[in-house]
């Protein structure tokens, strides 16, 4: 989500492709792999699976089953919310990046390091507990596959998104949270609060609630599971302005020792307040006689005996004037 940017160092202009595609890849690459890794004991995601679904029982918050029967009983229906659960996760989340990043670059570098973090946070959902999604639970729960149910109108198999054949490349036990919605919650927010029409408005207000429905409705995640990738997005977008002071911190650090932020330092009028504005000032006095130095004649001088205030002698030196220092003698009277 985009509501509100993080106090960070300002950093005007797009940020250079060449630099942002690799870290993309890498990231989403690193997420792909991580999620098969994670992929666990079958048994426990099973019953981590069967255990959200007895706590939506409890709570009498089960729109999943109905939801199911009306995907898997209408063709209309549940044809459309096939295609969008295979494509749209896949397809809308670059497109708001390239969006972001050609018209909107002053908010990309926030926003999509938002979409990073909550990503990676939901990575840590997938290795901490595996989770069966309700499609993969035993058959009397009462759930069909829709994703499978309707393989033969699309690309997809009988394993959820994946190509037909390729259902070995993804990780079914990966249902907690949904990143389905989560990115969907992304896109909705950043759309909704830059875009200046009022169709994409509203079409960033209805992606995230349909996103949720489809993937309900295909059994391919709970209701908990939903709310938990609003949650990780929520978690994603508090917890990336700190990371992105930190990262500014540290990289002006790198850059310049002595030029690193200081959002939280001493108030004013403490010691340490007092000693940095005398830095401050000492390295100011000392780049303007860096500068003074490459004046033709390095001396500053109008004429013989004549020079510039505060500019460098002949030796180098910026003489600074000072209230006690000792006015000049006065030419003898002739």
């Amino acid at each position: 989500m985009v509501s509100a940017a993080p106090r960070t160092a300002a950093r005007p202009g797009r940020p250079r492709w060449w630099t942002e595609l690799p870290l993309l890849t890498a990231v989403y690459a690193a997420y792909s792999a991580g999620r098969l890794l994670a992929r666990g004991d079958v048994t426990a995601a099973t019953g981590h699976g069967t255990a959200l679904l007895r706590v939506e029982r409890i709570l009498h918050l089960t729109p999943e089953p109905a939801l199911n029967r009306l995907f898997t009983g209408v063709p209309v229906v549940g044809v459309p919310a096939a295609y969008a659960y295979a494509a749209l996760h896949y397809v809308v989340t670059p497109a708001v990046l390239v969006w972001l990043w050609r018209r909107r670059p002053a908010h990309y570098r926030v926003a999509r390091s938002r979409l990073l973090t909550a990503t990676l946070i939901g990575l840590i959902g997938f290795t901490l507990f595996p989770t069966a999604p309700p499609r993969l639970l035993d058959a009397g729960q009462g759930f069909v596959d829709g994703m499978a149910h309707y393989a033969g109108y699309g690309w997809w198999g009988a394993e959820a998104s994946a190509p037909r054949g390729l259902g070995g490349l993804t990780n079914q036990y990966a249902a907690m949270p949904s990143l389905h919605v989560g990115w969907a919650l992304w896109c909705g927010a950043a759309v909704w609060r830059l875009a200046s029409s009022r169709v994409a408005r509203a079409l960033a207000v209805a992606y995230p609630p349909a996103i949720a429905l489809v993937v309900m409705g295909t059994a391919n995640h709970y209701l908990l599971d939903v709310l938990a990738g609003v949650a990780v997005m929520g978690l994603g977008a508090w917890l990336t302005g700190p990371l992105l002071r930190l990262v500014d911190t540290l990289r002006a650090r790198g850059t310049d020792p002595g030029a690193a932020p200081e959002p939280d330092g001493p108030a004013r009028g403490t010691p340490g307040a007092a000693w940095r504005r005398r830095t401050r000032r000492g390295r100011a006095a000392a780049a303007r006689c860096a500068r003074a130095r490459g004046v033709v004649g390095a001396g500053c001088e109008t004429s013989p005996g004549e020079r510039f205030p505060r500019q460098p002698t002949r030796g180098g030196r910026c003489p600074e004037r000072t209230a006690d220092a000792a006015p000049e003698p006065a030419a003898a009277p002739h």
